[in-house]
């Protein structure tokens, strides 16, 4: 019996060992994935500011 439990517990603490390696790996994917969405974030209002930047020129413009 104790085998089974010596067995077990080595079975459980490679899990811990895996699930403690996935989530730093989430954690790394996790903060990637942050700092894209901040990046897109900029350049959506980067885009944004020059749409309205050629909107203003084109009302502007004499079209009569």
């Amino acid at each position: 019996m104790t085998d089974g439990v010596t067995d077990r517990l080595g079975e459980l603490e490679a899990a811990v060992k895996r699930a403690g390696e996935a989530l730093v790996r989430l954690r790394d994917e996790n903060e990637q994935l942050r700092r894209e969405g901040q990046r897109l974030t900029d350049e959506r209002r980067q885009s944004l500011v020059q749409i309205d930047s050629i909107l203003k020129d084109i009302a502007k413009l004499d079209l009569s």
